[in-house]
């Protein structure tokens, strides 16, 4: 595999090789992440810790008053070890691409600190022993739905970056899956209604979501080879319409939910001021086609989905 040489990296080393090269050996090294750290970084931990919180929040809801702590923390790490394998595979496979990137090209695959065949048993044999752990501890239904969840995500949206602007729409769909695990780990197949209302809060949310981060990293994915809608559409105004239309969609959101037995008026009236905060965010990003306003988006995103979720949870557990 081809190393990648980091300009920054340059400037640090010169006054260190006059120091000699066992100093200069020495000082690099000190500065090296850890192997720990590097195969935690395969990980995407913060991704993960996002999707965990729906998991359990998933499961909390469909269990209701009947919730088992052993139950959720066998899905939680379950379903964590299934999204830590599918993000080191996801790494794997856009390795070429991240060295291309300057937000992406010190990741330990393409700086050349972890072997490509590390990697691949790494995220294969993690994702596999989550599932196995999910079908051993939890039930079928949440096993086959993080094996969907790993499958979408590693295999069909990861490839699909590179060839068409829906990758962000097909990418929603493994996004949108982990609430629907905790909801089958505690309700198998029973009330479709409820994993599928939890799934269109998710699906929605991720569009301007990624659709901000996507336009204000334009031309670093561009340079990637990502097919990303901001890199086809130098204006904004597609970009941009599909925020607000996507931002809008989650507001009916809050009075359809109670219909599939989620929710009640606590979560609709805050779920809709949560929208509107999203949705007049997104609005200000069409009239002003800004990095600023994208990160806007971007911020006001991170606080709606932890919001909502917590309505969610307070008005099914403790309202009600």
């Amino acid at each position: 595999m081809m190393k990648v040489s980091l300009a920054g990296e340059t400037d640090t080393l010169k006054p260190l090789t006059s120091a000699g090269p066992a100093v200069a050996g020495a000082r690099q090294r000190a500065h090296a992440p850890s192997r720990f750290a590097d195969y935690l970084e395969l990980t995407k931990p913060r991704i993960a810790v996002m999707a965990l919180f729906t998991v359990g929040a998933g499961y909390l809801l469909g269990a209701g008053g009947n919730a088992e702590w052993r139950v959720l923390f066998h899905t939680l790490v379950g379903a964590g070890m299934v999204a830590a394998g599918g993000s080191a595979l996801n790494q794997l496979f856009e390795r070429r691409i991240d060295s291309r990137m300057r937000r992406t090209m010190k990741r330990p695959l393409p700086a050349g600190r972890i072997r490509v065949e590390e990697a691949a048993a790494f995220g294969a044999g993690l994702a596999g022993a989550g599932l196995a752990y999910l079908a051993a501890t939890v039930s079928l239904p949440a096993t086959v739905a993080a094996a969907f969840t790993f499958i979408a995500y590693a295999f069909i949206y990861t490839p699909m970056k590179t060839k068409t602007a829906w990758n962000t729409a097909v990418g929603a769909v493994p996004g949108a899956l982990p609430p629907v695990i905790g909801w089958y780990a505690a309700q198998g197949w029973n009330n479709w209604e409820g994993a599928l209302a939890l799934f269109a809060i998710l699906f929605l949310w991720q569009i301007p979501h990624f659709l901000a981060i996507a336009w204000m990293y334009r031309a670093d994915y561009a340079s990637g080879g990502l097919k990303m809608l901001p890199g086809c559409d130098p204006s904004g105004q597609h970009t941009a319409f599909v925020m607000v239309l996507t931002a809008a969609a989650l507001l009916p959101l809050g009075f359809l939910l109670p219909l599939a037995g989620l929710g009640g008026w606590l979560f609709g009236a805050g779920a809709t001021v949560f929208g509107l905060m999203y949705l007049r965010r997104a609005v200000a990003f069409a009239r002003d086609r800004t990095d600023r306003k994208a990160r806007k988006v971007l911020h006001s995103s991170l606080f709606y989905l932890p919001g909502v979720f917590a309505l969610l949870m307070i008005d099914a557990l403790l309202v009600k």
